[in-house]
């Protein structure tokens, strides 16, 4: 770890009150040494990696990192707080604070490096020793494993450097291996033998919490008296654990923050299923709990709580604010396939045949090879029938993410109970919810073991959906039937300045998050104004005021990058390039890279642009039936030229804010080059290359 953190690279005296202003004075004594080539790109990569998840610590530790395109070589850059800053703790503020900078194509070797710091941090000696390290010498020292921590027992500083992974991981194996002889010497092994367990761990970056939590829980589990296997699936890949070592387990523990890869292999064992710090700082009680569900025969298996598809994706301390985000993201992500093709075989259909195709009869009575109406019809009818599946699809698909596959039927049910009735779209809400939540709560009924194997095929499906089929049907399903014809009313009567405000929001929503939930819900409402085979014409301007919006923001980053290439980097004028077709396309996110790099400026930029936009849309009554399809499917918008119109100003906007506003920031070198100037009064061994100009 020699050449990855100098003294140049610590503050013993940081004086930032913040954790945006404690990341920035580091990362300028990076930049002043050449291991960051630009400031301002890699704190929004910081910031970016803070906010999937607060880097904070039990015991004082702030550990912000990223991987990033800015970063030259692997660093490391180490502060200490005597006031403390909130790195989102639950203790309280950190005072030691260590910055992890990691290129972008890192090789496992350096990687391998920086998880041994992680797992270093579990040592108490080791913190011990920084926070009274009188010089930035020796606690550079101390963290490049050149000297000992005063009190460290042999085997905590036995990891350092390089192989510190495979010291620790061998050095547990000892420990098993030696507590399962001394246990076959006095009685039969499958008496006496330790409690088995296996572990995996895992965080968005795989660079610190993947290797301190699988420190942790090793710790916590030699304290135990078990035997606990971790498999870290980290940045540098992943070493898949023994198969034999799996089905001796007893147990396992899943501490991660992003999809455990291959988790089918775990299948049938008792499981807690945790966020990546909850290894860090609770591992004894995750111990403990495993043991007790191998203790009540609890197994992990499909449809049990806490085992759904959007939970594994995320951290099982999420508020029930943020769980319900996901289950109604999980129904529109498979919902929206469904509106994209349905769309755009009927407008496909309408192209061909005229409007009047809506008329047309069956192509099972009629249909002839050598009429274009035929054809037109059959488009139209293949749409409608894919249309057909929205509702039933958006409820199965929210009911499947709150509790797995036995959601499915009460969910499809509920769904075409709602497309009967005419609740729509919120119905189908409402009836995937009510699927999930009698589904969770059929399963937290004590069943006796005989009729376990008929219920997820029988019992469930049969009572589920006839809850909420009853609940549909007779409770409030007339109530939401009654609010979606309101709702409809109400979209039908604008016009005029209202109809322009709508709009404006619209614009506002596709540009927020491109992509993300926001997005999410504004695409959504459109798409359920056309997911009929009668749209009204104010649905359709919906329509194609929110595909107009999300349009904008990556041809304005696209053109940005062209009119000014100086205010980009090379990674970004290269991103531009493909804007240029994802705009056209209509996938907002190819505006992502640009928004990870500079938020502050670039999506305020694509939000302004947005709003002129689809504020333009509706006050030129463009309309649209397909849900997408970008520029495309111009000729099917009813005024193409005004509606180009619209794409083309808000697009402007976006190019000419976002300029003015990164023509605005600071050099991203300035401080860092007056930095580099004055350390090159006094040159040290360490000051490889120049800074970057």
């Amino acid at each position: 770890m020699s050449d990855m953190i100098t003294a140049d690279l610590v503050d013993l005296d940081l004086s930032a009150d913040t954790k945006e202003a404690a990341a920035r004075a580091l990362a300028e004594r990076m930049v002043a040494l050449g291991r960051v080539t630009d400031l301002e790109g890699f704190l929004a990569d910081v910031a970016a990696r803070e906010a999937q998840m607060p880097t904070g610590l039990d015991g004082g530790i702030g550990i912000p990192h990223c991987r990033s395109e800015h970063v030259t070589e692997p660093t490391l850059a180490f502060g200490r707080s005597a006031a403390g800053i909130d790195f989102g703790a639950a203790d309280g503020p950190a005072d030691l604070i260590f910055l992890i900078a990691a290129p972008a194509g890192a090789d496992d070797a350096h990687l391998t490096i920086l998880s041994s710091l992680a797992r270093q941090l579990m040592n108490t000696e080791f913190t011990d020793a920084l926070r009274s390290a009188r010089d930035a010498e020796s606690a550079a020292a101390l963290i490049r494993g050149d000297e000992e921590p005063a009190e460290a027992a042999p085997e905590a500083t036995a990891g350092a450097g390089e192989d510190s992974v495979a010291a620790s991981a061998a050095a547990s194996a000892d420990a098993a291996t030696a507590s399962t002889a001394a246990a076959s010497t006095e009685e039969p092994a499958q008496d006496t033998r330790p409690f088995r367990i296996v572990a995996v761990t895992s965080c968005p970056t795989g660079i610190a919490h993947t290797y301190m939590a699988a420190e942790s829980l090793e710790n916590a589990g030699r304290e135990a008296g078990v035997e606990l296997v971790v498999e870290t699936q980290g940045s540098a890949g992943f070493t898949r654990l023994d198969p034999a070592v799996i089905a001796d387990a007893d147990g396992v523990i899943f501490a991660h923050d992003v999809p455990v890869r291959e988790k089918d292999r775990f299948a049938g064992k008792p499981t807690v299923d945790v966020g990546v710090k909850a290894g860090i700082n609770r591992p004894t009680e995750l111990i403990t709990e495993v043991r007790g569900k191998a203790e009540r025969g609890e197994v992990s298996a499909a449809g049990r709580p806490g085992s759904t598809p959007v939970e594994r994706a995320g951290e099982s301390g999420d508020s029930y604010g943020t769980k319900l985000r996901k289950w109604l993201m999980t129904g529109v992500s498979y919902m929206v396939p469904f509106v994209a093709a349905g769309g755009l075989l009927i407008a496909l259909g309408f192209a061909i045949g005229g409007w009047k195709i809506a008329d047309a009869p069956s192509v099972m009575k009629h249909f002839s090879w050598t009429e274009i109406d035929s054809w037109g019809a059959l488009l139209f009818q293949i749409g409608g029938v894919a249309f057909g599946f929205l509702i039933p699809v958006l409820a199965g698909y929210i009911a499947y993410g709150m509790a797995d596959r036995p959601g499915l039927v009460p969910g499809f049910v509920g769904g075409m109970i709602s497309s009967q009735i005419a609740a729509g779209f919120l119905g189908g809400l409402v009836a995937g919810l009510l699927a999930g939540g009698v589904v969770l709560s059929i399963q937290r009924i004590k069943i006796p073991p005989v009729l376990r194997g008929i219920m997820p095929v029988v019992v469930i499906p049969l009572i589920s959906s006839l809850i909420v089929g009853f609940l549909m049907f007779v409770v409030v399903g007339k109530p939401i039937a009654e609010a979606q014809k309101g709702m409809t009313d109400w979209l039908n009567g604008l016009s005029g300045s209202n109809a322009i405000l709508l709009g404006v929001l619209l614009g506002l929503m596709m540009c927020f998050d491109l992509g993300g939930p926001v997005n999410k819900v504004a695409y959504a409402f459109a798409t359920a104004g056309i997911a009929v085979q009668d749209p009204s014409d104010s649905a359709m301007k919906v329509m194609a005021a929110v595909m107009a919006a999300g349009m904008v923001p990556p041809l304005g980053m696209a053109l940005a990058t062209t009119v000014r290439k100086k205010l980009f980097t090379e990674t970004e004028r290269e991103n531009g390039k493909a804007a240029w077709v994802l705009g056209a396309s209509f996938i907002s996110e190819g505006a992502i890279p640009f928004a990870a790099a500079d938020p502050l400026r670039v999506i305020p930029a694509s939000m302004a642009g947005g709003a002129v936009t689809g504020a333009l849309s509706m006050a030129f009554g463009a309309t649209l039936r397909a849900p997408h399809g970008g520029i495309f499917v111009v000729p099917l918008i009813g005024s193409p030229f005004l509606y180009l119109i619209a794409i083309a100003a808000g697009v402007c906007v976006t190019t000419g804010l976002v300029v003015v506003l990164k023509s605005m920031r600071k050099p991203a070198t300035g401080t860092a080059a007056t930095a580099a100037t004055a350390a090159a009064d006094a040159p040290t061994a360490d000051q490889k290359q120049p800074v970057a100009a």
